[in-house]
């Protein structure tokens, strides 16, 4: 194998690479490492490209040659401009005429279909350097050759649909912005070559695969042509007249048509869209009728088996007519409403369209989706006075009349097809059986909210209609006619999703009698699963309702009673969905479990938590928590605020004695708290606290101020515990369950005093009453504890009080970074991966340390270049989150530095080596996301050298040379370490970046600009490409500042100068 990788030898054992590539495919493990690793080395070796032209015409493994074109395009993508003219035109000839030696012969050109296809693509990548300057008459040469022969012409269309698509569909982060305009402006300008081939070919052509592949060509044009190609010329009448009804062409037809009817062209060329969808519709009617209304099948019904039981080009067919309706209607439905030869038209098309979306297929019906929802909002503003749209018919209501019965459909299909809320726990899985889903499906939730809208405006639009289906199905249910789990489910999570559209007095008798046959046939049906799903849409459906649940107090209290029931039943599922529901409805109707309520002898809270033990006995510890949030949402509405805390008390009363049996624990020994029974007690004591403060916020002060004390004690003495673990066992100690119990509660601790804190209302109280204690108890434990007994919630807690306190904790901002900066770094910086909750807080807590107390961060920053080491390290970070906070607490910490009075010092120690760090990151693959923030870094750090902020010289080196000048010498120096930018390249670059600042978009566009043009070597003579350079930032000053002039006060007073700065600093 190593034979190949002597390139001494002049001629290459192409038969010696073949066998190592069927080494790839059927050796052994060992053999095809060992291959790997030879291939990779040739593929690396900077001669390997002279080596390609003898394996293409030599061998005969398909896989070799393909090996061989992927070194091509990389030498093509990164060493053309600095490869000599000849070898660049020997090059380009080779693969040219490689290439009509293959597609010359058609059963060559089918039979070595991929490989010519790879060929094609090196031949567009040549092009996008070598054409137009090089190559000026490449476009009448394709087309030339394309008249000679039919099998050529098809691969020349193929040619010209990757470049349309290299140029307008891939150009972005792979061109400059110059390159990419002068491809645009060419093709645009050679185009009536193209299309006069185009044409020919469509008009006369009878060979069924260059139809196809003109067409495919044809369609990656139409969005960028100018428009007089396809509407002043026979385009249209061919795709729609001589394809769009031949079973082989029609999908292809179809896409182009569909491309042009999404073209908004204003008043222009409104008659040919017109002309375009009556023909359309008429071929559509001839090529797929649909059956009568009253016919044995519904058109909803038809178009869906037509997509079963047809083959994969009607399935095609049938989505792609969904996207042409969508496209065409979104920009032209009151076009062709208003025009009395296509308005019954539009009914039709749009029962299509219902059609459509009754396939079930998850993407046509997202699709359909949206526009149903655009349809529906359009009608309802229109209906509603807010625009003024003609209707053939009328006006808007004869507009909304015309569309009942399509809309009708149009309900039941949405109602058939709901997808499941967020809300709802109880499912059936694939295999038909109930579960509890624990993930939550993010696609189906955002799908559930475009339904839920469109249901509400349907509603809006015929609420009788929108009742009577929803009624007829569920009367199938209780008649057993339709019953099933999924059409009960789809069923009650559309009537949740309609709350509030209907007035209140339709809304009160359909709720009522939803709920009765609901419970009609919980009685009627049999089995406990059964049971189990009736019972959760139930409660689904009357949690959605709770504008008539206030307005009905009576149903209301037997709403919640049922639910307390429920919290008994023990098939799976049940008490979670009885206790989400509960909370649900706590939260939207709280103010009327504390009113005195007509015919009650007591407030209903008064009442629920007098039984509050019987009602949670079989409640699991976390169902519990959920039980008494709801419950302080009740509680935390009382008034006033006597009854309020009496209420807290009262609802705090089992948790509190727990809390006290603990205690006196405790008192009794200190190693009772080691009882597994005891930190379980506590941690379950403690979740109840935290989710009852997180509902009350700062009137919980009362039951926080009887623990708090108290929770200072255990956290120091677990700390001390947990201390004395590590010391006797080790850090595999923290693993323990004992310990990770401990760290439990502890955990909880600091939990519940974030809640609170982050819902205080007094800044002063709680500074002077809950700070110290709790720095005390955290701060030291913190640093002191091995890294795996460090709890992250400290710097999550750390970081919400700074938030909370700002200016108030500024004498405490060196204790928090003593005991938290050096240790952290210690823990996080060693890999990307251990720490991850380590590595998040800490830096939200330097964020709002920054934003909040920086004259001690700074300070801090002075003292300690651990600090700013941090902030490079995490915007260094591969991780995006970490990344972009690392870059927001940079760029926010450097706008806060420019108004402080150490900006001067401050940038002589760091301004050089965060330029440099910022440009590593830059000009990193793996930090594309942080890309606008690097931007806007390096752009502030460009405008303090225009400001008065910096009083001298960045750096000691200078010898006299002002900031200006001297870091664009420093860039000059720090960018040649790229050995693929010559000299004149970076110069233009760093006046473009220098000249562009004030502008981020510009000045974006520009950096882009340098980062494709890194990809490449570039010549010492690319005249061309600097020709366009020099113009693009001269076109983009003179823009720049004819808009300032424009503007009155958007131009300074005069431009600042670089020694004597106006200290204006134009963001």
């Amino acid at each position: 194998m190593q034979a190949v990788l002597n390139f001494d030898t002049p001629t290459l054992d192409v038969a010696l690479l073949d066998r190592i590539w069927g080494v790839m495919g059927n050796g052994s493990p060992q053999e095809i490492k060992e291959a790997q690793a030879v291939l990779t080395k040739f593929q690396e070796h900077p001669d390997a490209w002279q080596r390609v032209d003898r394996i293409l015409e030599v061998s005969e493994n398909p896989h070799t040659k393909y090996f061989a074109l992927q070194i091509l395009e990389v030498v093509i993508n990164t060493r053309w401009k600095i490869m000599p003219q000849s070898q660049r035109t020997n090059i380009r000839e080779f693969i040219v005429n490689f290439i009509i030696n293959k597609s010359t012969d058609e059963a060559t050109l089918r039979s070595q279909k991929v490989l010519v296809h790879k060929l094609n693509h090196t031949l567009v990548q040549i092009l996008k350097q070598d054409w137009p300057h090089s190559w000026p008459n490449f476009i009448s040469d394709l087309v030339g050759s394309s008249k000679t022969n039919d099998s050529l012409c098809e691969n020349n269309m193929n040619i010209l649909r990757l470049l349309s698509e290299e140029v307008f569909d891939f150009s972005a982060g792979q061109m400059t912005q110059a390159k990419i305009r002068t491809l645009k402006g060419t093709l645009n300008h050679e185009f009536a070559l193209v299309f006069e081939l185009c044409q020919f070919v469509l008009t006369n052509s009878q060979k069924p695969e260059l139809l196809v592949e003109t067409l495919q060509t044809l369609l990656k044009f139409l969005n960028w042509i100018p428009l007089g190609y396809v509407f002043e010329t026979k385009m249209i009448d061919l795709l729609g007249g001589r394809f769009l009804p031949v079973p082989l062409f029609r999908n292809h037809a179809l896409r182009c048509l569909t491309e042009i009817g999404a073209l908004d062209t204003g008043k222009q060329y409104e008659e040919s869209f017109v002309t375009m969808f009556h023909g359309m519709m008429i071929q559509l009617q001839n090529m797929l009728p649909l059956p009568p209304d009253d016919g044995p099948i519904h058109y909803a019904a038809y178009i869906p088996r037509i997509y079963n039981d047809g083959s994969e080009e009607d399935e095609n067919f049938i989505a792609n007519l969904g996207l042409f309706f969508t496209n065409f209607f979104k920009v032209h439905l009151h076009l062709v409403e208003s025009n009395h030869t296509t308005a019954q038209l539009v009914i039709i098309a749009h029962k299509y369209l219902v059609g459509v979306s009754n396939v079930e297929h998850k993407e046509v019906f997202k699709t359909c989706l949206e526009y149903w929802l655009w349809l529906a909002e359009d009608i309802y503003n229109s209906w509603r006075g807010q625009q003024a749209l003609g209707w053939s018919g009328g006006g808007n209501t004869a507009r909304k009349n015309a569309y009942n019965a399509v809309l009708s459909d149009c309900r039941k299909t949405m109602i058939k097809k709901m997808v499941k809320p967020e809300e709802v726990i109880i499912v059936e899985d694939e295999n038909g059986e109930i579960t509890k889903e624990f993930m939550p499906d993010v696609d189906a939730q955002q799908l559930y909210h475009s339904m839920r809208e469109l249901l509400v405006f349907l509603t809006h639009l015929d609420y009788d209609d929108t009742e009577t289906i929803m009624l007829d199905k569920l009367a199938s249910q209780v008649d057993r006619s339709e019953w099933s789990w999924n059409n009960l489910n789809t069923l009650c999570w559309a009537i949740g999703s309609i709350s509030g559209a209907m007035v209140e007095e339709d809304e009160k008798r359909f709720l009522v009698a939803v709920i009765k046959d609901l419970l009609g046939l919980c009685e009627m049906i049999r089995g406990k699963e059964n049971k189990a799903v009736i019972a959760s849409n139930i409660m689904y459906v009357v949690g959605q309702y709770p504008r008539f649940l206030k307005a009905h107090w009576r149903f209301l209290r037997t709403v919640v009673t049922k639910l307390f029931e429920f919290m008994h039943e023990s098939f799976p599922g049940v008490q979670d969905m009885a206790v989400d529901t509960f909370l649900k409805i706590a939260k939207q109707c709280k103010e009327k479990f504390v009113e005195q309520q007509t015919g009650e002898a007591q407030i209903f809270i008064e009442e629920m938590l007098a039984d509050v033990r019987n009602i949670t006995c079989d409640l699991e510890p976390e169902q519990k928590h959920v039980f008494y949030e709801a419950t302080a949402h009740m509680v935390s509405v009382a008034e006033p605020v006597q009854k309020r805390e009496e209420l807290i008390g009262k609802m705090m009363e089992i948790p509190n004695l727990t809390w006290t049996e603990v205690l006196l624990k405790a008192n009794q020994g200190v190693d009772n708290l080691k009882e597994a029974v005891v930190m379980k007690s506590l941690a379950h004591c403690l979740k109840t606290n935290v989710r009852a403060c997180r509902a009350i916020g700062y009137p919980f002060l009362p039951q926080l101020s009887k623990l708090f004390v108290h929770m200072m004690e255990l956290y120091k003495w677990y700390s001390a515990l947990i201390t004395s673990e590590v010391s006797a066992h080790g850090a595999k100690a923290t693993k323990y369950s004992h310990v990770r119990s401990m760290r439990i509660v502890k955990r909880e601790i600091l939990r519940l005093v974030q809640e609170f804190i982050q819902r205080s209302e007094d800044p002063d109280f709680v500074t002077q009453r809950f700070v110290p204690p709790l720095l005390e108890a955290c701060l030291l434990d913190y640093k002191n504890s091995c890294p795996d007994a460090r709890d992250a919630q400290v710097l999550s807690l750390m970081a919400v009080v700074v938030n909370k306190l700002q200016g108030k904790m500024l004498q405490d901002v060196g204790k928090i970074l003593d005991a938290t900066l050096e240790v952290t770094l210690q823990m996080i910086t060693k890999n990307f991966e251990d720490f991850p909750e380590h590595r998040i807080n800490f830096f939200k807590l330097l964020k709002e340390l920054n934003a909040h107390c920086f004259p001690s961060f700074l300070a801090a920053v002075q003292q300690s270049k651990v600090i700013m080491d941090s902030i490079v390290w995490a915007f260094k970070h591969a991780e995006r989150n970490i990344g972009d906070t690392g870059l927001t607490i940079l760029y926010d910490f450097l706008n806060n530095v420019l108004h402080s009075d150490v900006a001067t010092p401050f940038y002589q120690v760091y301004y050089l080596s965060l330029l440099n760090d910022i440009f590593v990151v830059l000009t990193d693959t793996l930090h594309k996301t942080g890309f606008k923030l690097q931007c806007m870094i390096i752009q502030h750090m460009i405008q303090v050298l225009f400001s008065n902020r910096i009083n001298g010289p960045i750096d000691t080196r200078q010898q006299g040379t002002d900031n200006v000048t001297f870091i664009k010498q420093y860039l000059v120096q720090l960018l040649s370490n790229f050995p693929n930018l010559n000299r004149e390249q970076i110069e233009v670059f760093i006046r473009g970046m220098f000249e562009l600042s004030k502008d981020l978009h510009v000045f974006k566009n520009h950096m882009r600009d340098f980062l494709v043009q890194l990809k490449e070597f570039a010549a010492l003579n690319n005249e061309d490409l600097y020709e366009d350079r020099e113009g693009d930032l001269q076109r983009k000053k003179e823009e720049m500042e004819k808009r300032q002039q424009a503007v009155p006060g958007l131009q300074a007073p005069a431009p600042p100068n670089p020694k004597e700065s106006d200290g204006e600093m134009i963001d």
